[in-house]
């Protein structure tokens, strides 16, 4: 019996997860992943015990995020330019 009261209790905190990101009153789309991006960028889900995790995470998603900035700005002036 306990395992169907887990089910029931994820059930619902899936139901209301959804809930609250389909609520037109709430924080816009766009405010959520703009959110979504900072915390991923900052670590905000890294181990913060291990200060050599945490800043090589910050430090690893940072260089990423730069990256993939400079590849979009190349492409756009390669399409740009015709070559």
């Amino acid at each position: 019996m306990a395992g169907r009261q887990d089910n029931d209790d994820e059930s619902r905190r899936i139901l209301e997860r959804i809930a609250r990101e389909t609520d037109p009153s709430g924080t816009s789309f766009m405010a959520r992943a703009v959110k979504g991006a900072h915390d991923h960028v900052t670590a905000t889900d890294a181990d913060r015990s291990d200060p050599i995790e945490y800043w090589g995470t910050r430090v690893g998603r940072a260089l990423g995020l730069l990256l993939a900035i400079g590849l979009m700005i190349w492409l756009v002036l390669f399409i740009i330019r015709g070559n």
